[in-house]
């Protein structure tokens, strides 16, 4: 195996933060320094829980799941059960009592991972950007200290997903993702982001749900899909019931598979895991984001005073503003060939941790 990516998660599970955390598990060459478990889909207490129980279930409990902010910046939490279920994981039923979340709270842990690997860092970030937004109160050299940021959230010129023009991530804590967004336009690779008129493409169905759970895999982790089919459940149950159809957006594993695969083609991580487990649609792009078609750098912002439009993301296409881009911005990816790649990794399964 060649050199590892070392990978920090700020999530808030949910069950399309828990496909991408499936995902994760079957990468050999990520090491996952943390995982911040933060408030939005459901309390910050229940997303610990639920994050620790899915590592429980997957048998990686070496994984330090940090305890993320309360509450955002500025407001009162507003969660999300109708969309993931009251305790944030559907109809699945997740292990409990195994494991303990890390004494080391979210944001302090952020910046333990970014001084262990100066300028090696992949941070993903499928949440609220509550505890990243704090990290940066204790460390501002983090945009420095990052290979580079993915971020999925916002809506540009699009319907939204929460109010009208808003998308959940963003809209849950909007100051916070202010601040990320205006640090982060001063590192050397911009920061990514996956919006919703883009990661909505990546629509996971029954079907395709039945291939994951059909292939040659160990009965540990034909445990953990089965529990992840019932999250599912609840999501295709709530997608139909919003007028989408008897089928599942799943935004976050497409971000955070972007994120490895972007790591991966970085000349000095040239060496990555064995051929096999390298996904060839990841390199077969238009641009340098994997599996993206288009991508538009542009300077972004949040609003945060609007009465209509209050967690609006903002891109100054033309210019108008006169700033500088702070984000580079996917407008259209490959679903079909990420919908591949995401089916055929979760049926094969992880296959380079024993058991213990």
């Amino acid at each position: 195996m060649g050199q590892v990516i070392p990978l920090f998660l700020d999530c808030d599970p949910g069950i399309d933060d828990a496909l991408a955390l499936g995902w994760l598990f079957c990468q050999d060459d990520v090491e996952i320094l943390g995982l911040a478990a933060s408030g939005g889909n459901v309390s910050t207490d229940q997303v610990v829980t639920n994050t620790l129980g899915w590592l429980q279930l997957a048998s990686r409990t070496e994984i330090p799941v940090h305890p993320g902010a309360q509450h955002p910046l500025a407001g009162v939490s507003e969660y999300a059960e109708e969309t993931h279920g009251d305790t944030g994981v559907g109809y699945a039923q997740l292990p409990a009592g195994g494991n303990t979340a890390d004494e080391l709270s979210a944001a302090e842990a952020w910046v333990r991972a970014a001084h262990a690997h100066p300028g090696e860092l992949i941070g993903v970030v499928t949440g609220p950007a509550t505890n990243l937004a704090l990290a940066l109160q204790l460390e501002p050299r983090l945009p420095q200290l990052l290979k580079r940021l993915f971020v999925m959230g916002g809506a540009f010129n699009y319907r939204g997903n929460t109010r009208p023009t808003t998308e959940w991530n963003i809209s849950y804590d909007p100051e916070a993702a202010k601040a990320v967004l205006d640090a982060f336009g001063e590192a050397d690779h911009l920061p990514v982001i996956g919006p919703i008129e883009a990661t909505e493409a990546v629509a996971l169905t029954p079907e395709r749900l039945g291939q994951m759970l059909a292939g040659p895999t160990t009965p540990q982790w034909s445990a953990w899909l089965a529990q992840l089919a019932e999250a599912l459940r609840f999501y295709f149950e709530f997608h139909e019931s919003d007028g989408h159809g008897y089928l599942a957006h799943v935004h976050d594993p497409y971000v955070t598979a972007a994120a490895v695969a972007w790591a991966r083609k970085q000349p000095e991580s040239s060496s990555p895991a064995d051929e096999a487990d390298v996904d060839s649609s990841a390199q077969e792009t238009h641009g340098i984001i994997p599996w993206a078609h288009k991508t538009e750098k542009a300077a972004v912002d949040v609003e945060l005073f609007g009465t209509l439009t209050r967690g609006e993301t903002v891109a100054d296409w033309l210019g108008r503003w006169g700033r500088a881009p702070n984000a580079e911005i996917i407008r259209s990816l490959d679903a079909d060939a990420f919908l591949d790649h995401l089916t055929d990794t979760l049926r094969k399964g992880p296959h380079h941790h024993d058991p213990h």
